[in-house]
This record gives C-alpha cells, structure tokens and sequence, in this order.
C-alpha cells in the first residue's frame, strides 16, 4: 500500500507535469482522460463550466488572447485530495478574451488555484487572483 506522502507526491508531480505541458506547447489536447474526470469542473464567476471539452476551451480562450501568454507555475501543494498551485501569468492582450476585444495591453498577475482530486484525477479547479489587478492592467477599469 501506497504511503499517504507518495500519493501526494505522485498528485503533484501529475498536475503540475500536464500543466506545464499545456502551458509550454499552448497545446489543450494534453487535458485530457488521463489526467482529468470526464466531467471536470472549472468554477468561474460567470458559472460552472463542465466537462474536459468545455475546459479545453476555456483555457484555450486565454491562448487566443495572449498571443505571448507564459504562465509559471510556482508552487504546488497537496493534502489528502487537494491541491492548491501559486501561479503567475504574463502576456499582451492582443487577441479576444472571452469576447473582451484586444487592447494591446501588458499584464502580469499571479494567483492560487484550488484543486480537488478524485481517483488520481483532477475533478475540479478554481481560480483566486486581483481581478481589479488585471482588469486595471488592460485598462478596463480606473485605478
């Protein structure tokens, strides 16, 4: 039997692998059955969206936006079923993002993802960062 801090070990090593993956080749195939439950969850402000395809276009809706996007992941960490990543994110806005037209504007933010696990897969990720940051930084909103 499987040491609790192997498992964890392995979760970490599996997340963070798939997601640099994506994130190096700004290719969403890599999120996939392999890594994610078929009925993923990303929870949004806007409303759940669910399901691998529905996941792999909203994260290729930031690669349309940011033709330049880089994303570190800086840190993961795991307890039991959950992971949490520090990330940070940088590129020009100089495509559609999620219908907010290019303003050709820098960015740099970073955040935490809260992760949860099921079976050895990703069943559910959500997003924490200053949005008032990002909103302010492609000119959006007044600082």
């Amino acid at each position: 039997m499987e040491s609790k801090q192997v498992k964890l070990e392995a979760a970490i090593n599996m997340y963070s692998t798939v997601w640099n993956k994506v994130f190096e080749t700004r290719d969403v195939s890599h999120i996939d059955e392999a890594s994610f439950d078929s009925q993923v969850i990303v929870v949004t402000s806007s409303g759940n969206i669910t399901g691998i395809q529905g996941f792999k276009d909203y994260y290729a809706g930031y690669f349309s936006g940011f033709s330049d996007l880089e994303v570190e992941i800086v840190e993961v960490v795991a307890q039991g079923d959950r992971l949490v990543k520090h990330w940070s994110l940088q590129g020009t806005h100089d495509g559609d993002l999620f219908g907010i037209p290019a303003t050709n504007k820098r960015v740099e933010i970073s955040g935490l993802t809260w992760v949860t696990l099921k079976d050895g897969k990703i069943v559910q990720e959500q997003d924490f960062f200053d949005n008032y940051s990002f909103l302010s930084q492609l000119g959006l909103i007044e600082q």
